[in-house]
Order: structure tokens, then C-alpha cells, then sequence
């Protein structure tokens, strides 16, 4: 449906049964956040919360939180945008099938971005410190933009079809912020922005930005979606919403969206930065407090009925969850058309989507082997780990699409049964050290900075995997109960971690107590803080293993040996997933706002029913 504005998109949810009004006065400190995540645990319908504590303007909040209620969004013009992408992918599909992708050319001529000087007049002013301060977790810095559509353009290319649209953190206030006067902005210099800001630091200029927030629902969708080199956000907006991107400039020269709701516009100067921080973030930890650009606030403009939007981010599944389903929907094979001989890759949401990845790829070098084994999927690994986004994975396994036609990178449990029936721990087990990782993960040993492991399987099945503990099984000083987590993955609960060198210790006395045992059916031991909360469930599983853990610092092996620089074992691999004194803090919810919330579900309360 072409929605001309964020309210149009209220009201027609709400109409439909997708969204409800909250009409009492609710604190955006902890609350507001509070009664989302509860909303969208229970697959509730979008919020409108009509009265915020503090500000003058209402806030929506989970809509897209189920896949249905976004398809229902986008339910007249989905078809057509997929279309567009498998165009884009292979574009001599319409010269071949004119007719049949005739209903592509409406939709680009709905990405065409329209200029719109007239759209000034609907615009007021207000100040950061009116827009609602929203605070997700107890130890954030401050409120924080966590639904923006920051805009810069290139200054050696200035106009909208060359600028960027992304999706970055902007903290509004807290800290060591002027307010009112100066914000904070988080983003990976890799991204479309970092590039802008590097081209204007060189030329000794300050970088112009535009944060939008609200408009229609295509807008916030197109700043995430992860588009091809050259294909700009603000077109994918225009096509995906059916209603072409309309902007103006202000008199400063900032590019205004003349959709959004709200419009915050401000410079970055050549290496100004300030703290920024703590922010509970989507790994299910807090991002710590570390320098970022500061942005100097210019003007602050709102539509008269302005609706301010915002989600809440955490350990998924969450909103950004079913963002990533819905991305997945639009985009389809884009990745594998891409990467010649890749069938299919899968960030693993449960395991915080950058930690984990799962991959199928085709194996054909060797069909002539007696025994197959990994030779292109290695290749094939390397395009992965080489690729925007999916540079940021710490693990990726890779299996080969012939040894099971069926198999899919969807279904956890099911994908690790596969690579560990097959793989090799002697030969198969590659590691990147001293490389980069995703800026919001503190595994590594650094800001951004950790290692990788590719872990890939080709061939006949070699094992059966256990699913219960060994009899008699002895595990030596320090570790003390064992947990099957899934057929093949034993869990053990050891003593709290304390440093690497005591690890190291530690490893080798467990190293020698079982390397005498058989374990043949235990190919993978995670070690964990709490072993039966590990063990609990695959998401548990895969979310302490993977973001408590830095493959080069802490993945050992039973009877392991390094031959000609490549490191192996003859028995299980061991994760060392425990807690680590670097390690950021986990997401723990306020017990007493929890409480309060309890309230607003009893009889006669907005949320009786719905949580």
C-alpha cells in the first residue's frame, strides 16, 4: 500500500487489528522498552503509545515485529520489488520477458526521487530534548535514536541519487553531551557513511547529515537493507512503497525527507568525537562506552502530527528479528547469484546474526576421490567471509549442498547434526587470526578486532552422535557436570574463568583427562559458565558458544597438533564459551519495571490480553 505517511500506516494497522493504542501516561526511562520486548515476546500487535512521559509527541513501536504484519505492510507492492531485485541481479530477464516484467517499470518509476520545495511550509521546530528520551536498558548512557534514517551525501558527488541512507545509533543526550546542542553518532567506518565522513575529513570539511525519523514504513526498511553497489536507498524506498522518495533542502543545504516525521540535521567535524555509550545492543550485551563523531545539532524539525518511532534491541529474536525475515523475502537468492557455486548462507539470528553463519556451497574438485573432502566450499568460504556484512562473522560453517540436496542453513539443529556427522577435525578446522570482527562483539581483544574459523565438511557420514553423557566419564579438576545439548555437543560446567594462562593450564589438565576416553560420538564440547542453561535449548546453546568465545584464543582440542602451520585434533574441539573479565555486560531487564508492567496487563489495563 502506498503509504503517504507514518500516520496513514497507524491507522491503517490499527484498523486491521495489527496495532493498539497504550492512552496512559507511560515513562520512555525503561517502561516504554519494557512493555515492547513483553509485546513482542508474545507476537502482539504494533504499540501507539499516545502519552509520553516528558514530551509532547506519541511513539510507535513494533511494526514489523512479525513477519505477517510486515508482508501486510508492504502486501501491494512486495511482488513487484522482488521482481526489481532479480533484475537487478540479472537485468537481460527483461529484455527476454517484456511483458512479463512489464510491471517493473511502474515500480521504477515510483524510485525515481522527486524534489518537493513546497513541503517546507509543513515543518515546525522543536529541540532534542522534547523528542521522546527513550531509555531500552538500565545501564544505557542515555536515550538513544534506535529507528533512524541517517542521511549523508558524498561531498565529491553531492545529490540524493549518490547519497547514503543508513541505519545508525544516535545517542541524544547523557554522557559528556551539550544538550540540545550536540549528539552522538555510532557507525563501522566501512559503512556508507564512515566513506562520506573519510572523503570530507580529507578534504578538511564538515559532513553534512540529515537523521530522519518516522515517514512511511519503506523508508526505515530501505536504510537496512543490505542493496547493491550503486543501487541507492532512496530509490529502493520510492520502489518498495509505491510513493517516490520526496525531499527539499533547507536553507542551510541539508537534505530534508519531506515524509519523515521528524528531521534532525547537523555537521560532523574532522576528528571530533566524544563518548558514546553503554547501549544494550543486538548480540544481547551492552556496546560499551568508546569515542564516536559527535554531530553538532543545527535544527530540529517535526510535521504538526508528528509520530515519533522507535524499537528495542537486545539478545534476539527481537523486531530487527523479523526485519532480517523480511529482508530475506525481498532479496531471496541475491547473495548466491553473487558468489559463484554458493547455494545458500543464514546469519544465525539466535547467536547474535554476526557471530554464527551457516553456509551450503557446491564441492565438485574432487568427485574422482575415494574420500571427498573440502576444496571449494573453502573457496567459496573465503567470497563469504569477503562480502559486505558477513565480513563481520567470527564462525562460519560451510557443508556441501551434495552430500544432502535437502539440507538448509534455517534449521540449527539440524545443519550442526550435518557438519558433525562429517567433518574432520584433523584437517577440516581453518583459521583467520588478528583480523577484524564486528565492532559491537568483545570477544576479541579488542575494539573490532578478534579472529575467525572456518569449520567446513564434505564426504560420507564418519560418526554417529551421542546423545547422552558417557558412563564412567571423568573430567578432572575444575570441571564438574556434564550436559548433552544436542546429539554430539556436550556442554561442561567448569570453574569461573580467570585468565589465559590459567586456561591454558586448565585445558591441558582436561586435555589429559580425556584423551585416554572414548568420545567418538562427541565430536563438540562447549565449556560454559552454567551448563544446564546452555544445554537448555538450541538458542541458548548457540548464543553462549558463539558470543562468548574468539575462535583463536578459544577453541581447543583433544590431542591437538600443529603441522606446517595448520592446527588440528584427533579428538572432540573444545569452546572455551565462558564468561571472560574483557567480556561487555549481558541485557538483564529492570525487576522492578517488570513489575509495573505486570500491572498494566490486569483487567480493565491496555495490555490485559495482549502480554
Amino acid at each position: 500500500m502506498a503509504y503517504k505517511s507514518l500516520a496513514e500506516c497507524v491507522a491503517d494497522l490499527e484498523k486491521n487489528a495489527h496495532l493498539i493504542r497504550i492512552k496512559h501516561e507511560v515513562d520512555p526511562h525503561l517502561e516504554m522498552a519494557a512493555i515492547h520486548l513483553r509485546v513482542y515476546e508474545n507476537k502482539g500487535p504494533a504499540l501507539l503509545f499516545e502519552n509520553v512521559k516528558g514530551s509532547p509527541f506519541p511513539a510507535v513501536s513494533n511494526l514489523f515485529g512479525t513477519l505477517e504484519r510486515s508482508k501486510f505492510i508492504f502486501r501491494d507492492t512486495l511482488p513487484k520489488v522482488q521482481q526489481l531485485v532479480a533484475l537487478r541481479n540479472d537485468p537481460i530477464k527483461a529484455l527476454k520477458n517484456p511483458f512479463k516484467y512489464a510491471g517493473s517499470a511502474m515500480s521504477a518509476l515510483s524510485a525515481l526521487p522527486m524534489k518537493t520545495p513546497s513541503a517546507k511550509s509543513k515543518f515546525l521546530k522543536t529541540n532534542i530534548s522534547s523528542l521522546p528520551q527513550i531509555v531500552n536498558w538500565p545501564m544505557d548512557g542515555g536515550p538513544f535514536i534506535t529507528m533512524p534514517q541517517v542521511y549523508t551525501e558524498d561531498v565529491e558527488k553531492p545529490g540524493v541519487l549518490n547519497a547514503n541512507l543508513g541505519m545508525y545509533r544516535i545517542q541524544l543526550a547523557g554522557n559528556d553531551y551539550i544538550q540540545n546542542q550536540e549528539i552522538g553518532l555510532h557507525y563501522q567506518i566501512h559503512r556508507g557513511i564512515g566513506v562520506h565522513q573519510s572523503k570530507a575529513n580529507k578534504l578538511g570539511q564538515p559532513l553534512k547529515v540529515s537523521i530522519f525519523v518516522g515517514g512511511p514504513p519503506s523508508h526505515p526498511l530501505a536504510a537496512v537493507m543490505p542493496l547493491p553497489e550503486g543501487l541507492s536507498e532512496m530509490t529502493f524506498a520510492g520502489a518498495l512503497g509505491d510513493r517516490r522518495f520526496r525531499y527539499f533542502y533547507d536553507e542551510e543545504g541539508f537534505c530534508i525527507s519531506a515524509d519523515a516525521d521528524f528531521v534532525i540535521t547537523g555537521t560532523v567535524y574532522p576528528n571530533e568525537n566524544k563518548p558514546e555509550g553503554p547501549f544494550g545492543d543486538h548480540l544481547g550485551y551492552y556496546s560499551l562506552t568508546h569515542p564516536f563523531p559527535l554531530m553538532k545539532v543545527h535544527n530540529v524539525y517535526h510535521k504538526k502530527d508528528a509520530i515519533w518511532s522507535f524499537t528495542v534491541v537486545g539478545r534476539p529474536p527481537q523486531e530487527d528479528t523479523s526485519f532480517g525475515a523480511l529482508i530475506h523475502e525481498i532479496t531471496g537468492s541475491a547473495i548466491p547469484q553473487e558468489i559463484h557455486g554458493l547455494k545458500e548462507v543464514h546469519a544465525v539470528d539466535a547467536a547474535g546474526v554476526h557471530p554464527l553463519l551457516f553456509a551450503i556451497g557446491s564441492e565438485r574438485y574432487t568427485p574422482y576421490l575415494k574420500q571427498r573432502r573440502p576444496q571449494e566450499i573453502l573457496t567459496i568460504a573465503n567470497h563469504i567471509l569477503g562480502k559486505n556484512q558477513l565480513s563481520l562473522a567470527k564462525y562460519l560453517f560451510i557443508a556441501a549442498k551434495e552430500d544432502d540436496e535437502k539440507l538448509s542453513t534455517h534449521s540449527i539443529q539440524n545443519f550442526l547434526t550435518h557438519m558433525l556427522q562429517r567433518v574432520d577435525l584433523s584437517r577440516d578446522v581453518h583459521f583467520y587470526t588478528n583480523t577484524t570482527i564486528d565492532t559491537l562483539d568483545y570477544s576479541g581483544d579488542g575494539l573490532n578486532s578478534g579472529s575467525k574459523v572456518v569449520i567446513a565438511a564434505a564426504g560420507e557420514k564418519r560418526r554417529d552422535l551421542w546423545a547422552k553423557v558417557p558412563e564412567n566419564l571423568k573430567l578432572g579438576d575444575g570441571c564438574y557436570q556434564a550436559e548433552i545439548a544436542i546429539p554430539g555437543i556436550m556442554v561442561l560446567e567448569c570453574d569461573k574463568y580467570i585468565n589465559h594462562d590459567k586456561t591454558a593450564v586448565e585445558m591441558a589438565l582436561l586435555n589429559s583427562s580425556l584423551i585416554d576416553q572414548d568420545l567418538s560420538g562427541l565430536p563438540l564440547i562447549i565449556i560454559a559458565d552454567d551448563a544446564k542453561f546452555t544445554a537448555a535449548n538450541i538458542d541458548n546453546l548457540v548464543w553462549v558458544s558463539f558470543t562468548r568465545s574468539n575462535p583463536a584464543a578459544d577453541i581447543y582440542g583433544v590431542n591437538d597438533f600443529t603441522i606446517n602451520k595448520h592446527w588440528g585434533c584427533k579428538g572432540p574441539l573444545i569452546i572455551d564459551a565462558r564468561k571472560k573479565p574483557h567480556h561487555a555486560p549481558e541485557l538483564i531487564r529492570d525487576a522492578a519495571v517488570e513489575a509495573k508492567i505486570n500491572k498494566l496487563a490486569e483487567n480493565g489495563m491496555p495490555l490485559h490480553g495482549v502480554i
